[in-house]
């Protein structure tokens, strides 16, 4: 009876036809973002490298860039359908997109997998891209003194599988499709010990093309033909400090005027960069806090250590008394904040103090102190 049974059991089972395996879809590339510095759009997003299963490497051939000019709230699928492929990068792609691992698999390992090969960028690179526009001139307002509302130009990414099928899209970046605003004057850079100073002259008032649009800085660091920024929102006053003192470095700044329409900005040329290398002519504070201690044949000095990060050391002057004349009583600069110098009994000396930095500044003279040897 059992026998029987498990063979009715087995004989119920049947077989389909088996099933296609599962194609691999790379996620959307992560962080676009979208730059408009006068009438150049920059991109930048990070590349696909996993899957939406999680596995690795990303079944991706390329990641194509797409805008759409009009209203700001268009769908991310009109963008794709309505809008223009704007730019395509070629990205490192799986021999065989289906021989994957998973990181979070402890069985499986990444080194069981071949790389992604061939031209383009490495999967989970940055890329950036440009896009150059042709804004129209700022139109007259309407006839009923209504506000029009400004055209926007929106961004999506999206990767492409090995076989030509797109995956996700990535997130909207957007800029505002209004004149850029004018560049602000030239700036004036300064320097103190702690900090570069960067001036500039404020916009005007009617710099601004929308109304109730607000109008900013960004502040750049120029380095042959880059510029790194060095503000993440734009400024609201007409000033920056930059606190990475390094001397010896050339440092290049220039200025970017930011025009702020509806949460989307739009920057105008850069001025001409204005250079400056720092140069250490500041010299240390006086040191503080001398005092003199006698004992046989011997006076010992102590005193408070100085703070500057780049103090090389101190003189340490002495002169007898009565007299006005002090001269150093080493050669060479005393790097501790003790000295014992050895003076013939019975002699009055006076001491004073100057502290010298790496670049051989030397600072005021110290308070003076007196002592007499036993």
């Amino acid at each position: 009876m059992i026998v029987v049974l498990s063979f009715l059991l087995m004989a119920c089972g049947k077989k389909g036809p088996p099933l296609p395996p599962l194609v691999k879809q790379p996620v959307a590339p992560a962080d676009l973002t979208a730059v408009r510095r006068a009438d150049t759009v920059d991109l930048q997003f990070i590349v696909p490298s996993a899957n939406t299963d999680n596995t690795r490497p990303a079944n991706v051939a390329r990641v194509d860039v797409y805008a759409f000019t009009g209203p700001a709230a268009v769908p991310e699928t009109d963008v794709l359908k309505l809008g223009t492929r704007v730019a395509s990068v070629a990205v490192k792609a799986p021999r065989d997109p289906d021989l994957t691992f998973d990181p979070d698999d402890p069985e499986q390992f990444e080194g069981d997998v071949d790389p992604p090969e061939g031209e383009g960028l490495d999967q989970g690179a940055t890329a950036r891209v440009q896009e150059t526009l042709i804004v129209p001139a700022a139109s007259p307002p309407p006839a009923d003194g209504a506000t029009p509302e400004p055209a926007v130009r929106t961004y999506v990414g999206v990767a492409i599988t090995t076989n030509g099928r797109p995956g996700p899209t990535s997130r909207r970046a957007a800029v505002p499709l209004v004149p850029p605003p004018p560049a602000p004057p030239r700036p004036e850079v300064t320097y103190t010990e702690s900090a570069v100073a960067v001036q500039w002259p404020p916009a005007a008032p009617e710099t601004g093309h929308v109304a109730g649009s607000e109008v900013g800085y960004h502040v750049y660091e120029v380095t042959g033909p880059s510029e790194t920024p060095l503000t993440q929102t734009p400024l609201t006053e007409s000033t920056y400090a930059d606190s990475r003192m390094t001397w010896g470095a050339t440092r290049c700044y220039s200025i970017r005027s930011v025009e702020t329409v509806d949460a989307l900005t739009v920057e105008s040329e850069a001025t001409e960069p204005v250079c400056v290398v720092l140069t250490d002519t500041f010299p240390p504070a006086a040191p503080r806090g001398l005092q003199a201690v006698a004992s046989e044949g011997v006076i010992n000095l102590i005193w408070d250590a100085n703070t500057e990060p780049d103090l090389d050391g101190y003189h340490l002057l002495r002169g007898p008394v009565p007299g006005d004349e002090l001269v150093p009583v080493t050669a060479a600069v005393i790097r501790e904040t003790a000295f014992e110098d050895r003076v013939p009994s019975g002699m009055r000396y006076v001491y004073a103090l100057q502290a010298v930095d790496r670049s051989g500044n030397v600072s005021p003279i110290s308070e003076r102190t007196e002592e007499t040897a036993r």
